[in-house]
């Protein structure tokens, strides 16, 4: 019997980059292998760069991989895999957040999103198993929407119920059903996160 090789799990974070308490973070750290899509030092909003670092990443890794996004992280993700033609294992895309509906005040403007190429949302089947986890409260997505994103990438969509946007500002910190969900996520094909 042939052994399946273990994944890298590509963590993919939002606009806000790294946050030291933020569950991707603390999620890494519990990994066997891992890479970390690194910050942006310029062009910070250009999801022309931000697509760019993440295949950049993929580049350097043989082998099978994982991605695990959050918020506009799933977008970066999302549109990556309009445009390659890599191999991917699968995806958890954790609360991806509606850039087609204005945001709340401190984020970016429909205008800048738009003019960073943000929007449209990509609206195809994902080449990959995928898992999108949607927050009822999440204040950057309806429950609506993140389902209607669901369907069309093919996605198998998972109720959080009452999590904000999953990030420190809604009390995320650890966030234990990631593990969970990747293990989910890969025992489809047989393997372990751990």
């Amino acid at each position: 019997m042939k052994s399946v090789p273990e994944p890298t799990f590509v963590i993919v974070p939002g606009l806000r980059d790294h946050v030291a308490v933020h569950w991707q973070t603390l999620l890494a750290d519990t990994l066997w292998k891992v890479a970390i899509v690194p910050p942006l030092e310029r062009d910070g909003l250009s999801l022309t760069a931000r697509v760019g670092a993440l295949d950049a990443v993929l580049t350097e890794i043989d082998g099978p991989v994982v991605l695990v996004a959050h918020s506009a992280g799933v977008m970066i993700t999302v549109h990556w895999a309009q445009q390659s033609d890599r191999p991917v294992r699968g995806a958890l895309l954790a609360t991806p957040p509606d850039f087609e509906t204005p945001l709340p005040q401190g984020y970016p403007t429909a205008d800048e999103l738009a003019t960073n190429g943000w929007t449209p949302i990509p609206r195809r089947q994902l080449p990959f198993p995928s898992i999108v986890a949607a927050s009822s409260t999440d204040p950057l997505a309806t429950t609506r929407r993140v389902a209607g994103m669901a369907e069309v990438w093919g996605s198998r969509l998972v109720d959080l119920g009452d999590v904000g946007h999953l990030n420190p500002a809604a009390g995320y910190g650890p966030w234990p059903r990631a593990q969970e969900l990747l293990d989910e996520l890969l025992d489809m094909t047989g393997e372990l996160a751990r």
